[in-house]
This record gives structure tokens, C-alpha cells and sequence, in this order.
């Protein structure tokens, strides 16, 4: 039982009858002498050409006797039986996985390796597995067999229509141990995983900087080159990625598709959705290395550190003032421009900012939040309060430099210098 007395010479592999070496041996000599007649693929082995035939008929006689699967050789069902029983004797030498088939353990094994020995003749890409070869080569002819009964959409692969079919049936059975977050597929939830492990292998070589995902470094790429294929076609904007254009088309449309479950603000983007939710938590995992100040994004942390360089890479073409934020230009922007967007409803007043708009409001509601911890005093507005202080402190920071007079409020020392021009 189990006796396998004929061995390969060539690669040692032993089979119980010597009918079968002689059949594998033409899998080194190369010959193939049985032809399907419908493709034209040729094999070395009859039997192998019966079962390749069952590509075409789609008849599968093995069935599982489990959970009803059918097949079209029993190989692949004794394979499948073992999802069920859970067996997996075959483990890998470097990093112990196991797995059910030993064919499943050689690709595997090529993850080590990077051993990638099926190359496609067209274009030159190589492969690990020759499965994936054949996937890729439908890429150049065009070829979608396999279709979606529900939309219609043709896909080259079966595992890519399997793939599609989730986005009708919703089904993500992929769940994160860390989180919980569910995934439709198994490669969303090994790109989520590195949310957590802060793995980033794929690295600029231009500028250092690491990427958890390949595509974000060839997006990144795009900041170096310069390229900005998108264009917006209200605007004429510009953006190097597609993605970029989508989010930006959203200020022209005013959409805000994500609302916040717990205030009901809502935003264009699902990105700025999770940053606004950690207002919520109060997470703040970003933090500043030289002063320890901690934000909820990253994007604020970078903003942040600005304080501490001193950069100040936006600067305005008409009186070349500089700042660190490109917001807080294009906000200076309209002291040149004049433009005032925002309007009380109440008195007509319009202002270039909005949040002056909304200090002003409090002019009318007459709410006075901010208070005077000294004398009790009350203001509408935070600036209005700090220049009260220093009636207090008796600081006078404005200095006019004609007659050294000094005054707390730099709207008085503008006043004042004007007696200066009119003498």
C-alpha cells in the first residue's frame, strides 16, 4: 500500500505503476502528440487532453458529495473535499503556512523565492504562476468569456466575474481581527491590514518618502514629473490623478454625499468624513516630535510642523507676502481682489471670510461668550477680548516709528499715523 517503485530520473518523482513514468517522462521530452481539435492546445498525456476537453463542453461528472460542487476531474474534487475536512499536510519550510495542495504550497513558496518563470511573449511580464500567465494574455487579446447575468459586464477571468458578483449580493466576508471592518475581497483587507501595522515597503527614490500601496507611490510619482493629465472642464483645472478631478468636480457641483452619523455634517469626501469623526472620539494619533502637540489627521500634523521650519512656500504674486498654508493664501488673496462672498442677512454686511460673518452675527443675537477673567467684561469676539487684555497688562505693542508713540490696538496706531500724512 503506497508502494511507489518507479521513479523519475530527472526530477524523482515515483509512481506505483510503470505506465504512469512513461506517461510523465514526455513531460521532460517535450512531446505532445494529443491535439485538441477545437483550440489546438496540445498535450503530453491523452488523459490530460479528455480532461482539458471539459474546458470546452463544460461537463463537470465529479461532484461533492458535501455540499453539491461539481467538477470536471475527480483531482480537483479530492482537492476540494479537503476545504471541507480542513486537512492541510503540506507546510511551508520558511514560514510554516500550510496548505491543503501541494501545488497550492509551490506557488506559495515562489512568494520567497520571487521566483516568477512564466513570461509573456508579447509584452514581457512575468509570472509567478502560469494560471496568471494565461489571465494576463487575454489582456492582449481581448478576450471576456465570462459574463454577469445580472449587468452583463464581460470579465477575461472566472475569478474576476466571482469578484464582480459581490457588488450585487454585498457580500464582504473578509473581517479585520483589529477592527471588525469587513472586505468584499481578501486583497482590500490585506491593503487595510497595513493601516494597522504601518507597513509602507514601496519607497520614492526621489524624494525617500514610503507608501503603503504601489499605486500610491506611482500617484506620488506624478508630484515629481509634473504630469497632470485630468483636466476639469468647467475650470480648466488640472490634476495629476483621476481621483483628485472627481473630488475637486464636487465643488462645482456642491455635493456631499457623506454625512456624519452623530451631527449630521456632511462632506464631498468619504476621507474628510473620517477625519471630521475623530472631533467625535477625540483620537488624535498623530504626533509632533519636537513639541508633542497631537492631531487627529496627518495632513494637520504636516500643516503643524510649518510652525517649527518657518516655511512658507505660497507666496502672493501682487505684494509677494508668504505663508505657510496654500488656504491662507488664497483667503489674503481677497484683500487684493475685494471679493466679499459672505452677506448678513440681517444688515446686508458682506465680509471676504466667513468666520468674520459669524463674529459679526453675534452683533445682532448679542452673544458674548468670551469673558474677561479679570474684570468680568464680556465680547462677541476672541481677537476683541485679547485686545482688551491689554488694558490690563498695559501692553502696547504698536509703535509708530516717526514719534515713538506706542498704542494697544493696531487699529488705533493706524489712525494715528494718518495724523502723520496729513501734517
Amino acid at each position: 500500500m503506497g508502494d511507489k517503485p518507479h521513479s523519475c530520473e530527472v526530477c524523482g518523482y515515483s509512481f506505483p505503476w510503470k505506465s504512469h513514468l512513461l506517461s510523465h517522462m514526455k513531460t521532460h521530452m517535450g512531446d505532445k502528440s494529443h491535439s485538441c481539435e477545437v483550440c489546438s492546445s496540445s498535450f503530453a498525456q491523452k488523459s490530460t487532453l479528455l480532461r482539458h476537453m471539459r474546458t470546452h463542453t463544460g461537463e463537470k461528472p465529479y461532484s461533492c458529495e458535501v455540499c453539491g460542487s461539481s467538477f470536471a476531474d475527480k483531482s480537483t474534487l479530492l482537492s476540494h473535499m479537503k476545504t471541507h475536512t480542513g486537512e492541510k499536510p503540506h507546510s511551508c519550510e520558511v514560514c510554516g503556512s500550510s496548505f491543503s495542495l501541494k501545488s497550492t504550497l509551490w506557488r506559495h513558496i515562489t512568494t520567497h523565492t520571487g521566483e516568477k518563470p512564466h513570461s509573456c511573449e508579447v509584452c514581457g511580464s512575468s509570472f509567478a504562476r502560469k494560471l496568471t500567465l494565461f489571465s494576463h494574455m487575454k489582456t492582449h487579446t481581448g478576450e471576456t468569456p465570462h459574463f454577469c447575468e445580472v449587468c452583463g459586464s464581460s470579465f477575461a477571468t472566472k475569478s474576476n466575474l466571482l469578484s464582480h458578483m459581490k457588488t450585487h449580493t454585498g457580500e464582504k466576508p473578509h473581517s479585520c481581527e483589529v477592527c471588525g471592518s469587513s472586505f468584499a475581497w481578501k486583497s482590500n483587507l490585506l491593503s487595510h491590514m497595513k493601516t494597522h501595522t504601518g507597513d509602507k515597503p514601496h519607497s520614492c527614490e526621489v524624494c525617500g518618502s514610503s507608501f503603503a500601496w504601489k499605486s500610491n507611490l506611482l500617484s506620488h510619482m506624478k508630484t515629481h514629473t509634473g504630469d497632470k493629465p485630468h483636466s476639469c472642464e468647467v475650470c480648466g483645472s488640472s490634476f495629476s490623478q483621476k481621483s483628485t478631478l472627481w473630488r475637486h468636480i464636487t465643488t462645482h457641483a456642491g455635493e456631499k454625499p457623506h454625512s456624519c452619523e452623530v451631527c449630521g455634517s456632511s462632506f464631498a469626501r468619504k476621507l474628510t468624513l473620517f477625519s471630521h469623526m475623530k472631533t467625535h472620539t477625540g483620537e488624535t494619533p498623530h504626533i509632533c516630535e519636537v513639541c508633542g502637540s497631537s492631531f487627529a489627521t496627518k495632513s494637520n500634523l504636516l500643516s503643524h510642523m510649518k510652525t517649527h521650519t518657518g516655511d512658507k512656500p505660497h507666496s502672493c504674486e501682487v505684494c509677494g507676502s508668504s505663508f505657510a498654508w496654500k488656504s491662507n493664501l488664497l483667503s489674503h488673496m481677497k484683500i487684493h481682489t475685494g471679493d466679499k462672498p459672505h452677506s448678513c442677512e440681517v444688515c446686508g454686511f458682506s465680509f471676504a471670510w466667513k468666520s468674520n460673518l459669524l463674529s459679526h452675527i453675534k452683533t445682532h443675537t448679542g452673544d458674548k461668550p468670551h469673558s474677561c477673567e479679570v474684570c468680568g467684561s464680556s465680547f462677541a469676539r476672541k481677537s476683541t477680548l485679547l485686545c482688551h487684555m491689554k488694558t490690563h497688562t498695559g501692553e502696547k505693542p504698536h509703535l509708530c516709528e516717526l514719534c515713538g508713540s506706542s498704542f494697544t490696538q493696531k487699529s488705533n496706531f493706524l489712525s494715528h499715523v494718518k495724523t502723520h500724512s496729513k501734517a
